[in-house]
């Protein structure tokens, strides 16, 4: 059976799509207003369309927002290689560039908050600062998911086991929307789980993951993130990001959060030497931008004006 193409994830709106090059490979985007640029980076299992209501409301503040689809996702190219979190930084770092900007305010979601975190330290020239949601500092997760045994590491168990097992976690992917469900209602707080809303946007995730090879190329990243702890690129990532971080951090956090659980989280603190703030949200899972986006806007409009004054 023939699964869904790119063309599931052109969702129309206010917004324009439009496909950039960068760091050797052709990006998705969708982007809406005119101004200093907010970079909307999604994380697993999602795509570009779940910052669908950030993107019109930082346009309407006076910023220019711009939601991409990381590679392997979505309608962005997706190459058999290049899923490490240096690699997937780069593509970050070369698009704002290959935009015609000289930098962003960068927002990252789960895998895209981690990118967020990457790029304050690898990339900063083109970091003005960032915002991170559901997504710890990646040597926080490290460490909780290696000595938290009961707590993170427990948590995840689907990236330790599952997604470690060659075309297993992709046959759970995209066999049906069962195992997506089932991520979203474990990660998710109670606000937003079981409604209409939240259905419909199950089954949206679930059917881009069916476009090929989507299911395979989301893997790749947690492949790498497990098993290089021991190997040389591994050790360099992880040394890298003992750099302190000089770049203004505002990270938002559900209390419900199954995913990355907040007290991870919370320690994200000590690896950042500029502002930083810290944001616990009641009620709210990991997808804060979809379970509470009036209020996720509303931040991410303060944090972006904050960095444009002056």
């Amino acid at each position: 059976m023939i699964g869904p193409d790119e063309s599931t994830v052109l969702i129309d709106g206010p917004w324009t799509h439009r496909t950039i090059r960068a760091n050797g490979i052709a990006l998705h985007v969708a982007e809406m207003g005119t101004g200093p640029m907010v970079l909307l980076l999604h994380g697993m299992p999602t795509f570009w369309w779940t910052w669908a209501q950030q993107i019109v409301d930082l346009a309407g503040a006076g910023f220019r927002a711009v939601a991409v689809d990381l590679r392997g996702y979505g309608a962005s190219d997706k190459p058999p290689r290049g899923y490490d979190a240096t690699t997937l930084a780069a593509d970050i770092a070369q698009l704002v560039t290959a935009l015609g900007e000289q930098d962003a305010v960068v927002v990252g979601n789960d895998i895209g908050g981690l990118l967020a975190w990457t790029m304050a330290v690898h990339n900063p020239q083109v970091v003005r600062r960032i915002a991170v949601l559901g997504a710890a500092h990646p040597l926080r997760l490290r460490n909780a998911v290696l000595f938290d045994r009961t707590g993170q590491r427990h948590a995840s168990g689907y990236a330790l086991t599952k997604f470690q097992l060659p075309r297993y976690g992709e046959r759970l992917l995209t066999r049906d929307s069962t195992f997506i469900r089932g991520l979203f209602d474990t990660w998710s707080g109670p606000r937003w789980r079981g409604t209409p809303g939240y259905v419909a946007a199950v089954e949206r995730y679930a059917a881009a993951m069916r476009i090929h090879p989507s299911a395979h190329c989301s893997l790749e990243f947690f492949r790498w993130a497990v098993r290089s702890l021991p190997r040389p690129d591994g050790r360099a990532y992880a040394a890298s990001m003992r750099v302190p971080i000089s770049r203004p951090v505002l990270q938002l956090h559900g209390d419900f959060d199954g995913c990355v659980l907040a007290r991870t989280a919370r320690g994200s603190s000590r690896h950042v030497i500029a502002d930083y703030e810290w944001h616990l949200l009641t009620g709210i899972g990991h997808f804060p931008q979809q379970e509470a986006p009036e209020k996720v806007s509303e931040e991410l409009i303060r944090w972006a004006k904050l960095g444009s004054e002056g």
